[in-house]
Order: structure tokens, then sequence, then C-alpha cells
């Protein structure tokens, strides 16, 4: 089955010029196609018509590395639940819709071409301390040291977030909490975490807003936005770690 669409797709060729929405019909596509192929399409039509093509964030289109992403008729990743927008399908959509689609948007997050921005500013927070430094020689046995299934699955949780920035984009605020959050509770849950954790807290959070990113509102558009589906529990653990820590500094 194919379907025809119109694309309002804002265009943008520089961090410094002006943006504008250029709009395009999408011509007959299938319904079997994802949307970034669909954007490969428009993209060798405008290529042979010697117009630039649209660029646009895309690695693994498996939905695993996080690379993609934009704004679909205001909603990131577009209106499925925990879809990223490489396994977006044309099926979810109907024949003469009118697709907004535009960059995410933060000032953490600067837009370099089109519907392309940088997310290193993530990168940077997981340098302050989203990791396990403490050299430890070859791995444990997997039952050297006990871990509760509830423990080890909030942990997988927190855990299963692949930086994408839809939570960014989605909050009124662009908070990073939710991204934050659910790096610092995938580490502080298991004892590997244990030894950096007042650190990690607190150099984390410090980091976050040093980048710009707001405060969370509560709103829960992170929750709702993300295609992980990662828990807002993840921001109040991380409040948590990050007073204990605070806490424990004073004490020192």
């Amino acid at each position: 089955m194919k379907i025809n669409l119109t694309l309002k797709i804002r265009r943008q060729s520089g961090p410094d010029e002006k943006g504008q929405f250029r709009t395009y019909p999408s011509g007959p596509i299938s319904t079997e196609i994802s949307f970034l192929e669909m954007l490969d399409i428009l993209n060798e039509r405008l290529t042979r018509e010697g117009e630039e093509p649209v660029a646009f964030d895309h690695d693994c289109r498996e939905g695993i590395c996080g690379t993609c992403g934009a704004v679909v008729n205001g909603i990131p990743h577009g209106p499925e639940k925990k879809t990223t927008l490489c396994q977006l399908h044309m099926r979810h959509f109907k024949e003469g819709d009118t697709l907004v689609i535009e960059p995410f948007r933060a000032r953490a997050l600067k837009l370099e071409k089109d519907l392309v921005v940088d997310r290193s500013a993530f990168d940077q927070i997981i340098r302050e301390g989203g990791y396990v430094s403490v050299n430890t020689g070859s791995a444990p046995e997997a039952n050297t040291i006990p871990v509760p299934q509830n423990t080890a699955e909030q942990a997988m949780n927190g855990a299963e977030c692949i930086g994408c920035g839809a939570c960014v984009a989605a909050c009124p605020n662009a908070s990073a909490m939710l991204f934050v959050g659910a790096k610092i509770s995938q580490l502080a849950l298991l004892p590997q975490g244990g030894p950096e954790r007042s650190r990690r807290a607190l150099a984390m959070v410090k980091k976050m807003d040093e980048l710009g990113f707001g405060n969370c509102g509560n709103e829960r558009e992170c929750e709702a936005a993300c295609p992980k589906g990662i828990s807002i529990r993840n921001i109040a653990r991380m409040n948590r770690e990050f007073l204990r820590a605070a806490i424990c500094s004073e004490e020192e």
C-alpha cells in the first residue's frame, strides 16, 4: 500500500543561519518503509532536482544507538510510544497527512544543520562519572556478588537509556534529568558503582547544570517521549543520591 504525505521540514543551512520551513510532497511511498527511509527517498529526489538534501542524524537504524531523532508533529521520535525515529514506520500515518518535522530544540543541544543537533553535551556529562573507573582485575564470577532480582531490573531500566535526547526535547525546561538520573541509577544500584557513588552524583549533576540544561518540573513529558520507556523514578533516585553525597561531603 502506498500513501501521499505533505512534509513540512525545518531547513537551516548552519547554526548561525536563519531557519525556515520548506514544504515537500512525499510522492507515493510504501507504508512498509521506515521514517528515515522516507527521508532517504526524499533526498534522492532532491539530489536529482539539484537541491540540497535534508541533513538528519542516523546510524544503526535499529533503535539501539540513539543517534537519530527529530520532532514529528510536536512529538520527539513521532507518535508511536517507545519507538525511535528509525523504527517508526509509515504505516502509522494515513493518506493526506501533513508531517511537521523539526530538530530537537534545547540550548545545550546545538543545532548543526537542518535536523542535525550536537549531542556532545551528553558525552561531557558521562565523562564526569558515568562509568566505573576502579580497576578490579578480571571479571568476577556472576554469583560472587548477589544482587536481588528487583534491584538488577531497576538498574537495567536505567542502563537502557540510549542518550538520544528525546527527554530534553520533550521537556518544557529542556531538562536532562531523566538522562542523568538513568546513568546515575544504573551504577548506584549495583555494588560495582558503590566506591564512586558520591563523587559521581555531585560531578554529573554539576556538569548538567553548567551545560545549560533546565530543571525537572515533574511534567513527565520526558517519560512519555522516551523510546525506551525509562521511568522518572530514576530522577527521584538521582535527587536522593545527590542529597546524600552533598550531606556526606559537608560532614567531611
